[in-house]
C-alpha cells in the first residue's frame, strides 16, 4: 500500500503542477513525472483486486474494475472537453482525483486480504510461470494493438467517406462504453459461452473491424465499433485474471505489471507500425489499418479454436464452472 500511495501522490502533485504551468516545457516535465506515477498506480491498483478478492469474486471484480476504467475514459474526455472551453489550465483538474483515492487508501490499512482457497491455482505456483505470462502478454498486445486502430484511424476513414468528423468522437465514446459493459456481467458471459468465450470475443473484434473498415455506412460502422469494444471488453479482465493465477500471491502484482506494460507498449507503437507497414505496402491510412488488423485477429481466433484447451487461448471447465 505504501508504494501505491507514493504513486498516487506523484500523480496528484504533477497534476497540480500542470494546472499552474506557464510554459510548455514545465508541462511536458510534469506530464512525464505523472506518467511515472501512473506506471506505479495502474498495476498496483489492479494488484489490490487480486490481493483482496479470490476465485469467482476476483473475476467479477476485475470485470468491474475494467468497466470503471473505461467508463472513466469516456467521462473524463467529455468533462475535460467542456472545462477546456473556459480555461485550458482547468482541464488538468481531472488529475487531482487521485487525492480521493489517497483518502480511500487509508481505509485499507487495517483490512486483511482474503486468504487464497487451498485449491487455488496461485498457491500451487512456486514462481511466475513465464511461458504462460509471455503468451498472455502477446495476446494482450495483439488485441490492444488491433482495436486501437479505431481511436487512431477512424477520423481518416470518415474523411475518405466524406462523413462529418463529429461522428468520430461519438463512435470512439461508444467504443469505450462497449468495452465497459462486458465487465459488469463478465461472470454471466463466461458461464454462457464457456470454452468458446475467447474465440467468440476474438470473432466479435474481427467482424467489428471489418464493418468499420469496409462498409461506408454510419449505422453499420457504429455497430462495428460496438462489437469491437465488446470483444475487447470481455478479453481484458480475463487476461488480468489469468495473469494473477500464474504467479504465487506475493508476485501476482509483478506479473500484472508486465502484462500492463505490454498494453502501453501497444498504445505507443500502434500508429508507427501501422503507418510504416502501410507505406511499404503502398496502402493508405483509411481502410488498410482495419482490414489488416481484422486479418491478424482472425488468425489468432483460428488459433484459439484449434488450441481451445490451452491455458492462454482457452477456458477449461474448472475456470467457468459456477461463475456468477
Amino acid at each position: 500500500l505504501k508504494l501505491l500511495a507514493v504513486g498516487l501522490f506523484v500523480f496528484f502533485a504533477s497534476g497540480a503542477v500542470c494546472i499552474f504551468a506557464k510554459d510548455i516545457r514545465l508541462l511536458i516535465v510534469a506530464s512525464c513525472i505523472m506518467g511515472i506515477g501512473a506506471g506505479i498506480v495502474v498495476p498496483y491498483s489492479t494488484g489490490l483486486v487480486v490481493r483482496y478478492f479470490t476465485g469467482d469474486a476476483r473475476v467479477k471484480q476485475l470485470g468491474i474494475s475494467s468497466a470503471v476504467n473505461n467508463l472513466s475514459l469516456v467521462l473524463a474526455t467529455a468533462v475535460v472537453g467542456w472545462i477546456a472551453t473556459r480555461d485550458w489550465h482547468l482541464a488538468f483538474t481531472v488529475y487531482l482525483l487521485p487525492a480521493v483515492a489517497l483518502i480511500m487508501l487509508l481505509a485499507l490499512r487495517n483490512v486483511k486480504s482474503a486468504p487464497e482457497p487451498t485449491e487455488s491455482d496461485q498457491l500451487r505456483q512456486k514462481s511466475i510461470h513465464w511461458g504462460r505470462l509471455t503468451g498472455l502478454s502477446v495476446l494482450y498486445f495483439i488485441i490492444t494493438f488491433t482495436t486501437l486502430v479505431i481511436t487512431f484511424y477512424l477520423s481518416f476513414l470518415l474523411e475518405k467517406y466524406r462523413f462529418p468528423q463529429e461522428f468520430s468522437s461519438v463512435m470512439i465514446s461508444l467504443f469505450f462504453l462497449a468495452i465497459m459493459l462486458p465487465g459488469l456481467m463478465l461472470g454471466v458471459i463466461i458461464r454462457r459461452l464457456r470454452s468458446t468465450t475467447i474465440f467468440i470475443s476474438l470473432c466479435l473484434i474481427v467482424i467489428g473491424l471489418l464493418l468499420v473498415g469496409t462498409v461506408p455506412d454510419i449505422p453499420l460502422m457504429t455497430l462495428g465499433v460496438i462489437l469491437t469494444g465488446v470483444g475487447y471488453g470481455v478479453l481484458q479482465p480475463i487476461i488480468y485474471d489469468k495473469t494473477a493465477i500464474i504467479a504465487p500471491p506475493e508476485t501476482a502484482t509483478k506479473a500484472l505489471s508486465v502484462v500492463m506494460t505490454v498494453n502501453y507498449v501497444a498504445v505507443v507503437v500502434c500508429p508507427f507500425v501501422v503507418d510504416f507497414v502501410a507505406k511499404i505496402m503502398g496502402q493508405n491510412r483509411s481502410t488498410f489499418p482495419f482490414v489488416a488488423s481484422a486479418i491478424l485477429v482472425a488468425m489468432v481466433a483460428l488459433l484459439s479454436l484449434l488450441m481451445r484447451k490451452s491455458f492462454v487461448l482457452g477456458l477449461d471447465e474448472a475456470y467457468y464452472r459456477g461463475k456468477k
